[in-house]
């Protein structure tokens, strides 16, 4: 089967293409929306215009939508994107990586039915605390781009990701109550090395402090 990917560049939905390739599913590109607002209803923000990195170490084409980032509008930016792959890449499914948003799920299923695509989505309700481990002990490696959350540990900003630093998100997410994958916006995520990818993304940028639980990484340059 012909498929697109739904990317963003995070942990999550490199994952869902990972799982996709192995289940021998035929990628034929990526699919990235790029919100102009930060508040965006359904799509990641930091840092996603350096997708473009992550699909030229992966060797996959990508086909970048720009969006409004109004709630409303997001659903027919989305639709956009899915009528090019299906008319460009003549794609059969599309695959995500959400886990607990009913709202994103529910939208793109709805997208994808009306113009006859079938959807993967291989993390929804997967354990939040497993999945974190796993992700990283099969060789996931990920930086922390932004965080919202009252309770996490800010000095992970900017880190990339190892086993010890789960286990400190995972204690945080007990303690105050945030998701321990990050699925609510909690933190956001930009994925620098992978089993998929061709070699590692050296990533270089600033942490900048927005708000009292509010921190962001700004990439300023990957080579």
């Amino acid at each position: 089967m012909k498929i697109c990917s739904m990317f963003s560049g995070g942990k999550d939905s490199t994952y869902a293409l990972h799982w996709a390739i192995f289940k021998g599913f035929n990628v034929e590109c990526l699919i990235t929306i790029i919100p102009m607002k930060e508040d965006s209803w359904m799509f990641q923000y930091p840092n996603v215009e350096f997708t473009i990195y992550q699909a030229k170490v992966l060797g996959i084409p990508i086909i970048s939508q720009k969006s409004t980032g109004e709630k409303g509008e997001e659903i027919n930016d989305l639709r956009k994107a899915f009528v090019k792959a299906k008319e460009e890449k003549n794609i059969d499914g599309i695959v995500t990586g959400a886990i607990l948003s009913d709202y994103q799920r529910l939208n793109i299923n709805l997208i994808a039915e009306e113009l006859g695509l079938k959807v993967y989505s291989p993390l929804w309700r997967k354990d939040q605390e497993n999945y974190l481990r796993e992700i990283v002990t099969e060789g996931f490696r990920f930086l922390i781009i932004s965080t919202s959350a009252y309770g996490f540990p800010a000095n992970l900003v900017g880190k990339e990701i190892n086993e010890e630093d789960t286990e400190k998100i995972i204690r945080a997410a007990k303690k105050y109550g945030f998701n321990p994958a990050l699925e609510g916006g909690e933190a956001e995520t930009f994925v620098v090395n992978a089993p998929l990818f061709k070699r590692k993304l050296n990533v270089e940028g600033k942490v900048i402090r927005k708000g009292e639980f509010n921190w962001f990484f700004k990439i300023t340059r990957i080579l």
